[in-house]
């Protein structure tokens, strides 16, 4: 019985129907806590008592449940009402892909297209261990916007499940299915799972086969008038050629097609990884159909003599345009534009499964860092572009986002002990693609891979590379591919920022180092780790930074290049050692030699800043933000250098911008103490009670201290300075404190709450064990925290200490 408008499902009510299946009645529905229109799929009432039924329909529910992909519909709720079964799912403006074919039949390059994002979506299920099994024109739906929404996972199965029961046959390509019994509709079902045999992901693709076949052409290749020939056909004939149907369809298509159908499952793609790359290279490499021109199809229609005079008329007709347009290029040649930006948007992962994730992105990074060392060219940097991974915006939408004149998109194919990268050029303001190109190394060579990768790009885009940048890339050397993976894997985990995930990425470093002790990279990206345990004030700077310049060092003794290392011992020299002319060395030095590296940018305009060159250090901030428009700590580092120039408002600004990007602690420790310093206490305080409601750690918890101390709350400035000095007698009394998750309290913070309170005594006991700890001293000078304590002369002794320049 249908369902009413008004009827209230849960918390939904229904507004109309949309549409009714054997296995379900589809109605539109209003959410009215989200304030969204919503679909909502019901169990009929004559399947209500059928457990068979039921299960199904509770199987869809947690297959899409367990999804999440562009390409896949998404659920938002289950429930029962009035032992009415439903499920709640993403409303689809738009049209099935079998509504599409019967009235306006895609043309094969947007079915190649279509068929990537189909084989997307399944990578994801398969990856899941899940199995579509019912996949046809159907169960596909294309939106408004020309992308695919895989349907219907009410039939999928779980790779531990997978064995086929009997189907349901019908007598055409349009075969309902009986609920609980069938497994899949007849003309789109592999051969093995015809045979009653076991079913994986290859059955799904001899399914995307006949569903890519029908896009083209029409037609399913095996539909016959009965079910049992159908049946026969799948089982024994061949699939007709697409050629046959079109000469303008690529011959490389019609084989990608044939091997999805082909009636061995070994013989087949034996990933939709696999196929979607082949898919994605014939689209590539064939830049447009074929098209039979109308002059050829007017011709036909001539006969004898006619026919004759027609041809040869036409033959002289193209001699003469191509001799014009000859000329014409001649006089006038095309010639491509330089581009001065260019932004790697992140490479896909071909490679059939998704735990090489890390690897993929990996690769994405070199390229990445390869062509960051072209001083004639500006690349965005990795957090910028990686939002993008799933992006379905347009190449001139994201090269305007960016600010990035062309794009490079492609994709990485890892299999056994090769890799294969795939990677093509887009004019990102005319959305045109430019040039595309495969290359392909074994695993140990991945490095010579890279750099040949980033040499092709740097040409296309006819950036001059130095002689000494041209040493650089041949220098690359191979690599175990073992100890690579566990860089990979370090560097992937730590883009994650937590102290667990820092951790992690250490071990895998040094497990790396463990195989290979002489390996720069490891060694580059175990000084990172320890830097970032520092400078997020997770570790003490006496124990982090010591390790971190071992490693630092180490990795620069093997390999002096790197932009990285350079730029990790400009950190340690300018937080610790207060070595501020080595530091600038070393600053200067990584931005030399990788002039797109955002935190080298960053870090050289906190040193200007620190050393009171305020108006120099924001061209460096700026330029940072070009290169990583999505990178906080360019905000952040902009921020503090608005503060420590009395420019509170900037600062508020800047830190806001931060914090629209990621909520980290340490840009709402800033914008509390800009907002205090700027004489808005009561906003600093709220801000800083909701940060510490959510997160109390001491970096807080001093930012929120301060702003009591600048309202004049001193008994709640002391409470919670009270609270730190206990935190700060507890990791005292325990060496190993930091392997116990205890964060640190930063005692240079804890002076400039009672420097804000104007006991003098105190904030010098506390600068002073700052002093002893090497604790964030480098901001001293300019911090507006301490100005109460400049005609003091203990103040000036302590800067003489930290030997501050000039």
């Amino acid at each position: 019985m249908a369902l009413p408008s008004g009827t209230k499902l849960g918390a939904y009510e229904v507004k109309g129907p949309l549409g009714a299946g054997g296995m379900g009645e589809v109605y539109r529905a209003r959410d009215p806590r989200l304030g969204r229109d919503v679909a909502i799929k019901v169990l009929p009432d004559h399947l209500s008592g059928d457990p068979s039924a039921l299960d199904r329909f509770e199987r869809e529910a947690k297959v899409l449940a367990a999804l999440s992909h562009p390409n896949i519909l998404t659920i938002f709720d289950v429930g029962s009402e009035n032992r009415i079964s439903f499920v709640v799912m993403e409303l689809l403006p738009g049209e099935t892909l079998s509504s599409r074919i019967a009235q306006h039949r895609p043309d094969w390059s947007e079915a190649v297209r279509l068929g990537i994002e189909i084989a997307d979506g399944l990578s994801v299920a398969h990856s899941r261990g899940i199995i579509h099994r019912d996949l046809k024109p159907e169960n596909i739906f294309l939106t408004r916007g020309g992308h695919i929404k895989i349907l219907d996972f009410g039939l999928a199965g779980w790779s531990d499940d997978l064995n086929t029961a009997e189907a349901e046959f019908g007598p055409t390509a349009g075969l309902a299915t009986a609920a609980g019994v069938v497994l899949g509709t007849v003309p789109y079902m592999s051969p093995e799972q015809l045979k009653g045999l076991r079913a994986d992901a290859r059955s799904d693709i001899f399914a995307l086969g006949c569903v890519l076949q029908e896009t083209i052409t029409g037609k399913n290749p095996f539909v016959r008038a009965t079910r049992a020939e159908t049946v026969s056909a799948i089982l024994t004939e061949a699939a007709p050629s697409l050629t046959q149907f079109d000469t303008a369809i690529p011959t490389e298509l019609d084989q990608a097609v044939k091997r999805c159908l082909n009636k061995e499952p070994d013989q087949r793609f034996q990933s939709v990884r696999d196929l979607a790359f082949h898919l994605h290279q014939i689209l590539n490499t064939v830049s447009s159909p074929r098209p039979t021109t109308q002059a050829t199809r007017l011709a036909q229609h001539f006969t004898g003599r006619t026919a004759q005079a027609a041809t040869a008329a036409f033959v002289v007709f193209l001699f003469l345009l191509a001799l014009a347009h000859w000329v014409s290029t001649k006089r006038s040649p095309v010639i491509r534009p330089q581009f001065r930006s260019v932004a790697v948007l992140p490479l896909q992962n071909y490679s059939g499964d998704s735990q090489q994730e890390y690897f993929v992105d990996g690769m994405t990074d070199s390229v990445i860092a390869d062509l960051g060392k072209i001083k004639d060219m500006r690349v965005i940097s990795r957090t910028s572009v990686m939002p993008y991974k799933t992006s379905k915006k347009s190449m001139r939408e994201i090269g305007s986002e960016l600010h990035a004149d062309a794009v490079i998109e492609g994709s990485v194919m890892r299999s056994a002990d090769r890799v294969r990268i795939t990677v093509q050029l887009i004019d990102a303001a005319r959305d045109e693609h430019l040039w595309s190109e495969s290359y392909e190394r074994e695993l140990k060579n991945v490095f010579e891979l890279q750099a040949q990768v980033a040499q092709a790009i740097a040409q296309q885009v006819q950036t001059v590379v130095t002689p000494e940048e041209q040493k650089r890339f041949a220098a690359k050397h191979a690599i175990d591919p073992a100890v690579y993976e566990l860089y990979l894997k370090g560097r992937h985990i730590m883009e994650r920022g937590g102290l667990e995930d820092v951790q992690k990425a250490i071990d895998y470093f040094e497990a790396g180092l463990a195989k290979d002790p002489d390996n720069a990279l490891l060694y580059t990206g175990l000084a990172d780790a320890y830097i970032d345990k520092m400078m997020d004030v997770h570790e003490s700077p006496a124990e982090a930074t010591a390790k971190a310049r071992a490693a630092v060092e180490k990795a620069l003794q093997l390999d002096d290049s790197l932009a990285e290392a350079h730029t990790s011992l400009g950190m340690i020299k300018l937080s610790y050692d207060w070595d501020w002319a080595g530091a600038e060395h070393e600053l200067k030095r990584a931005m030399e030699l990788n002039p797109s590296y955002p935190l080298a940018q960053v870090m050289y305009g906190e040193y200007l800043t620190m050393v009171g060159r305020h108006e120099e250090a924001l061209p460096y901030f700026e330029k940072a933000h070009r290169l990583d428009p999505l990178f906080g700590s360019s905000y952040r580092g902009e921020g503090y250098a608005c503060f420590m120039a009395h420019k509170y408002d900037d600062a508020i600004v800047q830190y806001q911008k931060a914090l629209e990007l990621e909520p980290d602690p340490i840009y709402y420790f800033g914008l509390v103490l800009a907002r205090a310093e700027n004489g808005d206490s009561s906003t600093a305080i709220s801000e800083a009670e909701r940060a510490t409601k959510l997160d109390a750690t001491p970096l807080l918890l001093t930012s929120l201290a301060s702003a009591y101390a600048r309202a004049g709350r001193r008994a709640d400035a002391n409470r919670v300075l009270k609270r730190l000095e206990a935190m700060w007698d507890r990791q005292g009394a325990a060496p190993a404190w930091h392997t116990a998750r205890t964060p640190y309290v930063c005692p240079y913070e804890v002076a400039g709450v009672y420097a804000q309170l104007g006991d003098k005594d105190r904030a010098f006991d506390w600068l002073n064990k700052a002093y002893r700890n090497r604790s964030c001293l480098y901001w001293l000078r300019g911090d507006p925290r301490f100005t109460s304590l400049h005609s003091d002369p203990r103040f000036q002794d302590l800067l003489a200490k930290i030997n501050f320049p000039g």
